[in-house]
C-alpha cells in the first residue's frame, strides 16, 4: 500500500492531525517564551503570568481543533447544529457560562489584577498562592495544602496581597453566648499589645508613621456557620513580614482568649482570615 493510500485511512489521519497539533502548540509556546526571554517589555512576574495563561490557551485550542476534526469525520457538524433547535439551545446555555468565564478571566488578566504566584483571598474565605491561571478558572494552593479551583464567574470578591503591603486580618469566632462587652475589652488589649510588641513590622509612611496600626474592628460577622460571632483585629505590615506577623497575632489572640476564659464557638476555635 502506497503512502497516499495509507494516509487516507481514518486512524492514520487522526494520528497525523494530533501530531501536527502537538508540534504546532509546542512551537507556539517556544516562540512566546523566546520572545519574553529576548525582550524586557514587561516585568518578570507579568511575563510569567502571560506565559502560564498562553500555555493554557494553546492547550484548550489544540484540543478543540482536534475534537472538531474527529467529529467532522463522523457527522455533518453544520447540519447537526443548525438542524436541531434543542441542541442549539443547549449549546447556547452552556456557552453562556463558558464565555462569561473567558471574558472575566481576560478582564482579571489584562487589568493586571492577578499574577501567577500572588497571594489572594477569594470570596472572603479561600486564601493562598495562585498556582494556575487558565482560561476559565484559577487554582490556588491554600495554607492547609489543598488545591482550590474556582471559575472566574464564581468570584464575587478578590483581594490581592502582593502589592508591597499586606493587611494582617486575624479573628476569633466566639460563642454567641459570650458577652460582647467583655470580648471587646480583651481584644482591644490584644491590639494594644500587638502595637507595643510588633510595631516594628507595621508599614510606615515617609514620616515614619504607621499606615495602619493594629486595631480591633469589633464584630465583623454575625453567626458564622451558625457557631458564633467573628471578632477581628487588623494591621497593615510590610510584605516580607506578613506570614511571621500573622503567626504572632494569632498567638496573642489565643493566649488572651485562654487567660480571660472567652467562650469560643462550639464547633471551632481560633480562626484566621488574612488579606490585603
Amino acid at each position: 500500500m502506497d503512502f497516499l493510500g495509507l494516509f487516507k485511512q481514518l486512524p492514520v489521519q487522526i494520528l497525523t492531525v494530533a501530531l501536527l497539533i502537538i508540534i504546532t502548540v509546542y512551537l507556539i509556546r517556544k516562540s512566546i517564551k523566546l520572545f519574553f526571554d529576548k525582550t524586557s517589555i514587561l516585568d518578570e512576574k507579568r511575563e510569567e503570568t502571560l506565559m502560564h495563561f498562553s500555555n493554557q490557551v494553546t492547550k484548550v485550542l489544540g484540543l478543540v481543533i482536534f475534537f472538531i476534526f474527529v467529529l467532522s469525520n463522523f457527522f455533518d457538524l453544520t447540519k447537526l447544529v443548525t438542524g436541531s433547535v434543542v441542541l442549539a439551545s443547549a449549546l447556547a446555555l452552556i456557552l453562556q457560562h463558558i464565555i462569561r468565564d473567558y471574558i472575566m478571566g481576560l478582564t482579571y488578566l489584562f487589568e493586571r489584577q492577578i499574577h501567577h504566584g500572588d497571594y489572594v483571598i477569594i470570596n472572603g474565605n479561600r486564601q493562598g498562592k495562585i498556582e494556575e491561571i487558565s482560561m476559565r478558572h484559577l487554582k490556588i494552593r491554600q495554607y492547609d495544602g489543598y488545591l482550590y479551583t474556582v471559575s472566574y464567574s464564581n468570584i464575587t470578591e478578590l483581594q490581592n496581597g502582593n502589592r508591597g503591603m499586606r493587611r494582617v486580618n486575624e479573628s476569633l469566632v466566639l460563642n454567641y453566648r459570650q458577652n460582647p462587652d467583655d470580648a471587646y475589652k480583651v481584644i482591644e488589649e490584644v491590639a494594644n499589645t500587638c502595637n507595643e510588641k510588633y510595631g516594628e513590622y507595621l508599614l510606615k509612611d515617609e514620616n515614619g508613621v504607621p499606615v495602619e496600626s493594629f486595631k480591633f474592628n469589633q464584630i465583623t460577622e454575625l453567626n458564622v456557620d451558625f457557631r458564633g460571632h467573628r471578632y477581628s483585629l487588623t494591621g497593615v505590615v510590610k510584605e516580607a513580614d506578613f506570614v511571621e506577623v500573622g503567626k504572632k497575632v494569632r498567638y496573642e489572640l489565643a493566649i488572651a482568649a485562654y487567660k480571660n476564659d472567652l467562650m469560643m464557638a462550639e464547633s471551632g476555635g481560633l480562626e484566621s482570615q488574612q488579606g490585603l
